[in-house]
């Protein structure tokens, strides 16, 4: 991954396959994840992103909140390699510091700093805008703030409504603060309206990064979970990858997916990620990995460049 792109405005430079850290001390250990991440940057990866809450939604697996980040903190200072990284983590999902009040965005804020062992953010995103009582004016101020104190160096959004999104980049433009420099939303081949219409429009017209998560629906585009299969993963619950199998779209889209596959030689998880690559506004998709074999057919992806032909079946097939 020798081709680097800029993240929206913010003078980020990012590979287009952004890691996901969300695996990190759940479905990886800590001997995994580094070797996973040790593996992304040889191949030229730079964009590592995580969160202050991953993965405490899972508490009987013995999760913690925060505990990717403190893999990745770990790791940065076990390698020594901080400068070499873009890292992003978000606020506002973390069960001690919910919401994104200005005093709880701050709190959050030297917390993660502390757990990924580092004096500054790369790209600190609003994770959840739940409370929409909170005026962005506040919130973006509170963002604008860590910006001029060296923590972090640029900010974005995640899960935000098209109206509070435009609202906020307003409210920045007028005031001369910190803008959110990219969008985050979920997004892939069985999950196309999440980002399809209003959000998609107020990015490009805005000149925001995409980068999509879900971009492998949570492992269904890999083509492990079928209607009627039962799978032996932590990922095959309601909600993540398993609630996709028995739905026609899903059927059809896995369908498709292997035919494009098999034609070319490729993992199924190749081409979905290709197609997304291929989507306007997409900068740097994200996907997270389990072992270092899992890999490889994550970075296929920036070299398959689909036909027209291809991404219309893909297209009608997740229509």
């Amino acid at each position: 991954m020798t081709e680097l792109r800029a993240l929206g405005s913010s003078g980020l430079l990012v590979s287009p396959l952004c890691l996901g850290g969300n695996v990190f001390g759940w479905t990886a250990d800590k001997a995994q994840s580094f070797a996973v991440l040790d593996s992304y940057v040889a191949a030229g990866g730079n964009f590592i992103d995580t969160a202050d809450s991953y993965m405490h939604y899972f508490p009987e697996q013995g999760n913690e909140p925060g505990q990717s980040e403190t893999i990745i903190g770990d790791w940065l200072a076990t390698r020594r390699n901080r400068d070499d990284v873009v890292i992003a983590t978000k606020v506002g999902d973390h069960p001690k510091h919910m919401g994104l009040a200005p005093a709880t965005i701050k709190a959050a804020a030297e917390e993660s700093l502390r757990r990924l062992r580092t004096d500054h953010i790369d790209l600190y995103y609003t994770h959840f805008d739940r409370d929409e009582s909170i005026p962005v004016d506040e919130i973006i101020t509170a963002l604008d703030d860590l910006v001029k104190a060296g923590k972090v160096r640029a900010v974005a959004a995640s899960n935000i409504s098209p109206e509070r999104l435009s609202a906020s980049l307003a409210f920045s433009d007028r005031e001369g603060l910190a803008r959110y420099v990219a969008l985050q939303p979920p997004y892939n081949l069985v999950s196309r309206d999440t980002y399809e219409g209003a959000r998609r429009e107020i990015v490009e017209r805005e000149g925001l990064a995409c980068v999509p998560y879900f971009a492998l629906a949570s492992g269904f585009l890999t083509g492990k979970y079928r209607p009627g299969k039962s799978v032996e993963n932590v990922r095959n619950l309601p909600g993540l990858a398993g609630g996709y199998a028995d739905t026609d779209r899903g059927v059809k889209v896995l369908d498709a997916l292997e035919q494009v596959a098999t034609a070319r030689g490729v993992e199924m998880a190749t081409v979905a990620l290709a197609w997304l690559a291929e989507q306007p506004t997409v900068t740097a998709p994200i996907a997270s990995a389990r072992t270092v074999e899992q890999l490889p057919a994550l970075f296929a992806a920036q070299d398959l460049h689909l036909t027209d032909a291809e991404l219309l079946t893909l297209t009608a097939a997740s229509s």
